[in-house]
């Protein structure tokens, strides 16, 4: 984990590359749900059909949730969530998402119908829900987060929330007593670890929800995932992979060599000779590709091509297909480095105190305060691992192959002491339990919606992955796209003919499925 100077929640370049997209977080990008503009609070809400002014879609609600499902003895804590019945009529749907591992506020627009959850809940005559994520947010069980509370945040317990909340909860509406599952289709949304959920809550609780939507949801659990940068890899201008995996593949060179002048000199082209450890440069050199993460197809991924153009754009002209080279992209990258890169990411710090890790008595490690970063590495390093790192031998690779498994490993030794015994090499066993349990890429459930994007760095943990054998049907849809991460979930991604295609097919199949669910009940 890095130093609290580079956990910055916006990192902006300046000079040359300025006005860039967010670097998300430095120790690993999070599979997060797309923010959407939020609602005017100023702006008064009607019922769509009774004109009836309702509540402010920015009104918090709290439920009190269990602890631990599995002793509820332990008692409750306060759990918080959004709500909107604009669209609702009786009989309708309920609509439940939750944003995952990051804090719920600014996320009340997935009540509205500039998303997909709206667009769903407009063609089904249903109510939304956002549900905050146990430790994240303000919805933790406990005050800290240390090994000890944390105990008790597993995907487990947050399916089994998703249960007792939809099975207890009141409503603020008309009726709202009288919705459970039992009584009313509940239909869950999700994209990427949240979109997991979906698939991960329908296989484990046969019957909880009626549908389910999954944008981008990772699925599958992989320990080591250097697939993460195979989509980027794929999508990127074909001069920039060129010469970007030139440059890699001389770093590697200069650090298998062990020839300490060589390495230095290698280091110093970036700014990045204070760095002592090879993984730590790996890790450094992996930041600018967190970019594409935050791709659109109205943006594209800004700040991920503004670093591209810094490496293939040269007195005005692009380099070919080819790249223009070894000599040429090495002094490019060590200028965008120099040129504002390194300041945005470390200000006046040393480069070892900005990106080394190996240090278990720095102050970075350990901070049981109250963090969403904290709490999801708490599920990576025991449950779905994710670390990215170069690719295997005889594959091309965007990043340093010296950026390994271990180097994530030693992050949760050092970050959750005494919560693992001996070094922390499991992650791929762990990965594999996870699969088991909650059905990864071989899931077969009905009424569940996969939506992936073609351009999705995220993709290879998707069922849209290269190779993945995923069984479809009518009852179990995978809607692709060219999108990036959650793309569908955004109206205003509609702009792509494709997104706005899957978009009309998911409401297509959960307008079907709204009515054979009134079929059955009648």
């Amino acid at each position: 984990m890095l130093p609290a100077n580079l956990l910055l929640s916006s990192l902006f370049l300046a000079s040359s590359v300025a006005a860039l997209s967010p670097l998300l977080d430095p120790w690993h990008a999070r599979p997060h749900v797309p923010y959407v503009d939020e609602p005017d609070d100023s702006v008064s809400v009607f019922h769509v059909s009774t004109n009836e002014q309702i509540s402010s879609y920015k009104e918090t609600y709290y439920f009190d949730q269990l602890i631990d499902h599995s002793n509820p003895k332990l008692g409750t804590f306060k759990q918080r969530y959004w709500h909107s019945y604009e669209f609702y009529e009786p009989g309708g749907t309920i609509v439940l998402m939750t944003p995952g591992e990051v804090s719920a506020d600014g996320f009340t627009g997935y009540l509205t119908n500039s998303t997909i959850n709206g667009m769903i809940m407009q063609a089904t005559n249903g109510a939304g829900i956002v549900l905050e994520h146990r430790f994240f947010g303000k919805s933790s069980p406990y005050p800290d987060l240390s090994v000890k509370s944390l105990r008790v945040h597993t995907i487990q317990q947050s399916i089994d929330d998703l249960e007792y909340f939809a099975k207890n909860v009141k409503l603020p509406m008309p009726g709202g007593d009288k919705v459970t599952p039992d009584k009313a289709p509940w239909i869950m949304i999700g994209g990427s670890y949240p979109g997991a959920l979906v698939s991960y809550a329908m296989h484990n609780k046969p019957g909880l929800f009626w549908a389910g939507y999954s944008s981008s949801g990772v699925v599958q659990a992989i320990g080591h995932f250097w697939g993460y940068f195979e989509p980027i890899r794929q999508s990127m201008p074909k001069n920039c992979s060129a010469d970007v995996e030139a440059v890699i593949g001389y770093v590697d060179k200069v650090l298998d060599s062990g020839n300490a002048t060589a390495i230095h000199d290698m280091k110093a082209i970036f700014g990045l000779e204070g760095i002592a450890h090879d993984d730590d440069f790996g890790a450094a050199m992996k930041l600018p590709f967190n970019y594409w993460q935050e791709g659109s197809i109205e943006s594209e991924s800004v700040g991920f091509y503004q670093f591209c153009d810094a490496l293939e754009v040269d007195k005005g002209k692009s380099a070919p297909a080819s790249g223009w080279g070894l000599d040429h992209a090495l002094k490019a990258w060590g200028a965008f480095w120099k040129d504002g890169f390194y300041n945005a990411a470390c200000g006046n710090s040393t480069a070892e105190a900005c990106f080394g890790t190996h240090d278990p008595t720095s102050s970075s490690w350990n901070n049981t305060e109250l963090s969403d970063g904290r709490s999801w590495n708490w599920l990576l390093c025991n449950q779905f691992g994710f670390w990215m790192i170069g690719a295997s031998e005889g594959h091309p690779t965007l990043v340093s192959r010296h950026l390994t498994a271990q180097y994530n490993e030693r992050g949760c030794q050092y970050d959750f002491p005494g919560a693992f015994k001996g070094p922390k090499t499991l992650s791929i066993l762990n990965a594999l339990a996870v699969n088991n349990a909650y059905g990864g890429w071989n899931v077969t459930t009905d009424r569940l919606i996969f939506a992936n994007g073609q351009r999705d760095p995220w993709r290879e943990a998707t069922v849209a992955a290269d190779g993945a054998s995923f069984p479809k049907n009518d009852l179990q849809p995978h809607l692709l796209s060219d999108g990036f991460h959650c793309s569908d979930m955004l109206a205003s991604e509609g702009k792509s003919k494709a997104v706005k295609e899957v978009q009309d097919k998911a409401v297509e199949y959960m307008t079907k499925w709204y009515a054979d669910w009134k079929k059955a009940k009648a």
